[in-house]
């Protein structure tokens, strides 16, 4: 018997909430736990859900914590890509969302580096942990031709991110686009004519 538009969108819905509501269990306990701490069953306790549940939206561990890991990586590249595609200067933007990891981004932040490095033990969540690294490498290329740079570039975003969730204080976005800008200049290989030149920040600022 055929099923009603309605019907099957109503279905369709459901099954959009319930895997939101499962990946948001999955994150919550990578960030509280950390990635060693997502099984089936704790993510059911923590969804308040039957394990059998979990199970049926996500076949293996691997699909489950992929699915936490793409969730976290799409809201960065998301960002990033507006800023690719709307910002004149992108490296205040991206020196903007670094910076939050010391604040309100924290938690995300730490869920997003818990399950980037266990891609390294688990190849199945290497493409999207790769996804921040490949959109920051797109934002670099807006700004130097210099494939040294860029890379270099990449690596220090990483590298500053992780500095960030291991310090106890601030993020100062102005510091960070300095480094950042620092990382293309290398070889003087910045195009000036895309790059405006740092902004002079008071003490107030």
């Amino acid at each position: 018997m055929a099923v009603e538009p309605d019907v099957a969108d109503g279905r369709k819905a459901r099954g959009h909430r319930r895997r939101a509501q499962i990946i948001e269990a999955t994150l919550e306990i990578v960030r509280r736990d950390g990635a060693t701490g997502v099984t089936h069953r704790t993510v059911a306790k923590e969804a308040g859900i039957t394990t059998s549940l979990t199970l049926y939206y996500f076949a293996t561990l691997d699909d489950l914590l992929v699915a936490a890991l793409t969730s976290v990586t799409q809201q960065y590249t998301g960002r990033i890509q507006d800023l690719i595609a709307t910002d004149d200067d992108p490296l205040d933007g991206l020196s903007e969302l670094i910076a939050e990891s010391a604040g309100p981004g924290r938690e995300r932040a730490l869920a997003e580096r818990e399950l980037s490095t266990l891609a390294a033990r688990r190849p199945a969540l290497r493409p999207a942990a790769r996804a921040w690294r490949d959109k920051v490498a797109e934002l670099a290329r807006t700004q130097t031709d210099d494939p040294d740079a860029i890379e270099a570039f990449v690596a220090l975003s990483d590298g500053l991110c992780t500095a960030i969730l291991l310090d106890d204080r601030d993020a100062d976005p102005a510091h960070i686009r300095a480094v950042l800008r620092k990382a293309l200049s290398r070889n003087g290989s910045v195009d000036s004519d895309r790059v405006s030149p740092p902004r002079a920040r008071g003490r107030d600022d």
